[in-house]
């Protein structure tokens, strides 16, 4: 059986959750997921530093394979346990997807992360909110991009949902999260309407539902 190693609230987690739900793999049958990161520590004890030397989540663990970083891990599962082809395998679809995974783990991702930390992770009295801001406010340029490709097709890499799909949705659920809590330190959220398609297609076509966070873990 596989292990998961990793808290449910994490995005690159939940990345790695989406995507064994995709593929039909259920936690307790299929894979065994183990807590760990914040307060639920391991992270750092010498049993996991020897899987994964960075310290942090997701790692999995498939036999005597050990894979660490959620990008990798979700491509990995869909060459080796994509059993029912829930994910298309032309060229043109997967290499669609992989160039938003990169994209959004070297672009969206590092800018997005400074509000989504800073309101979430750091405590009140030592929040930098003009960084705050100005990473929402750069956030909405970059998914301004992503909104004028989604207004030619349905999904990142073209007509059929992909694992690209997942590591975009994961991000831009928690840039409309962080608005909707914080209005007033990210200032205003961009009107994307193809963006906002795109999250409905995925709530009604996908398990987004099942995993994505309802609402944010906030440090007080």
């Amino acid at each position: 059986m596989m292990r998961l190693w990793g808290r449910k609230s994490s995005i690159n987690v939940q990345k790695v959750l989406w995507c064994l739900a995709e593929l039909g793999l259920q936690e307790g049958k299929d894979f065994e997921r183990i807590d760990a990161g914040l307060q639920f520590g391991k992270n750092r004890t010498p049993e996991f530093l020897k899987l994964n030397p960075n310290g942090l989540v997701p790692t999995l663990e498939d036999g005597e394979l050990v894979l660490w970083e959620s990008n990798t891990i979700m491509r990995y599962l869909v060459r080796q346990h994509d059993k029912s082809k829930r994910f298309p395998t032309d060229v043109a679809s997967q290499y669609g997807s992989e160039k938003w995974l990169d994209w959004q783990v070297g672009t969206l991702w590092p800018m997005l992360r400074t509000p989504f930390l800073g309101l979430t992770r750091v405590p009140e009295n030592e929040r930098n909110y003009e960084a705050i801001k100005k990473g929402y406010q750069d956030t909405n340029a970059l998914l301004d991009l992503l909104d004028g490709v989604l207004a030619n097709q349905a999904y990142c890499s073209g007509k059929q949902f992909h694992i690209g799909d997942i590591a975009l949705a994961l991000c831009a659920s928690r840039w409309m999260l962080l608005h909707k809590t914080f209005p007033e330190q990210t200032g205003p959220r961009a009107d994307l309407k193809n963006i906002d398609a795109w999250i409905k297609r995925l709530e009604q076509e996908t398990r987004f539902n099942d995993i994505a966070e309802k609402e944010l873990n906030i440090v007080k």
